[in-house]
């Protein structure tokens, strides 16, 4: 990844430019047509084809690779000493952790929360349509996933707001290095220092009183005698915190905004909630809220005819992929009844999102409500504010008037 624009114009790629922020689609579609596996000056590989991505993705022969072969490479998401999230480890350490933390975070644990994402979505709802101008991404798609995933792994409410600078400031933080200030990484790694504090004690009143929540659970997960260690659970808590609600934050302000620019497509919605399955998955395409995911080539690899080395980094442009016409017709428009599952937004082969089946459910039920009960919604600028990060694509704020 390059801080400044290439050489060539017909590339132009720069993820700084705050253009870019406002709008990347145009430049993936330049890159994808003209440099679709494209080495940049620091020697990463970007990868703006779906099929490409999606091969990488499913292939073995890339991974996140140990810290030796990553020594010096700029794009990675530095560690400091702690326990790695299993979403940046290979089998069979991740094949391990993520066993451990499924039986947790089964499918039937996320399917009883619909009657209380539900719940949540009109009472937020019951204040905020027909109130005049609201900011939705504070009023709204910060509260729901924060309230959720919160009541699931126990954290109580008098601490959510705040822990809420200390999320930020992780979920920053999966950007490289080389997007920070030496002051930046200080703050971000002192958060997570912070985080683990808080979790460690939480974790130590399970322990002495467990209770029915998620917290519990993966304080008692154990498979074959194994269990996790103090540094893997407080990993797995924070990512599990950050994670259930930075992503779906922006799912909900991304979707909103895009369903306010084709105000036709969201009266569609109104008019037939039965299609909110499908209406997710294609807002998951067309804005998903994660933009890149990176792998490292464990091996010697061809990826779309061009020679990858063994260490060498690959940037899988998700929002590109997801942007393809080759895998999506017409792939700048919206449309909710498209209802194709193989976008990218969830990343892919073994390191498949472990919460999509949390975020599909919460997407689904929010956006039908926002239809239903607020089918004449507007915006109340065209001046938008993204959050400054590289790989999480997110509003600021989203002011907006949600009419009935």
């Amino acid at each position: 990844m390059t801080e400044t624009p290439t050489s060539d114009p017909e590339i132009d790629f720069n993820p700084f430019d705050p253009a870019y922020r406002a709008d990347p689609y145009p430049y993936y579609r330049r890159l994808r047509e003209n440099a679709p596996v494209f080495r940049t000056p620091l020697g990463h590989w970007l990868l703006s084809r779906h099929a490409d991505c999606a091969a990488v993705l499913r292939d073995p022969r890339f991974g996140h690779g140990s810290p030796q072969l990553l020594d010096g490479n700029t794009f990675r998401r530095p560690v400091n000493g702690r326990a790695r999230p299993f979403i940046l480890l290979d089998p069979p350490e991740h094949t391990r952790l993520r066993s451990l933390v499924n039986k947790a975070f089964t499918p039937r644990t996320v399917a009883r929360l619909a009657g209380r994402v539900r719940e949540l979505c009109d009472g937020m709802l019951d204040d905020l349509v027909g109130a005049g101008e609201v900011d939705f991404i504070d009023r709204f798609a910060y509260r729901l996933p924060v309230t959720v995933i919160s009541e699931m792994l126990g954290v109580p409410e008098a601490d959510r707001d705040a822990v809420r600078d200390l999320s930020s400031l992780v979920a920053r933080g999966v950007d490289p290095d080389f997007q920070h200030s030496p002051e930046a990484i200080a703050e971000r790694d002192a958060a997570f220092a912070r985080f683990d504090e808080y979790f460690g004690g939480l974790l130590a009143e399970r322990r002495r009183a467990p209770g029915d929540d998620l917290l519990s659970a993966l304080a008692a997960v154990q498979e074959q005698g194994e269990r996790l260690t103090e540094p893997e659970l407080l990993t797995t808590c924070i990512l599990l915190y950050v994670a259930g609600h930075e992503t779906t934050m922006d799912l909900l302000g991304n979707g909103l905004l895009a369903l306010l620019r084709n105000p036709g497509e969201l009266r569609r919605l109104a008019a037939d909630p039965g299609i909110s399955g499908t209406a997710v998955e294609e807002l998951l395409r067309f804005d998903p809220p994660t933009q890149m995911s990176r792998r490292t080539a464990l091996e010697d690899a061809e990826v779309g005819g061009q020679a990858v080395a063994k260490g060498e980094q690959v940037v899988i442009l998700r929002g590109a992929a997801n942007r393809d016409p080759d895998a999506f017709p017409e792939p700048d428009r919206l449309d909710l009844t498209r209802g194709s599952t193989k976008h990218l937004a969830f990343d892919g082969g073994i390191h498949f999102c472990l919460g999509a089946p949390l975020a599909r459910l919460e997407g689904s039920i929010a956006f039908a409500a926002l239809a239903r009960r607020a089918p004449n919604s507007e915006l109340a600028t065209g001046d938008l504010r993204y959050r400054d990060n590289l790989i999480i694509r997110g509003l600021a704020e989203l002011p907006v008037r949600l009419n009935p």
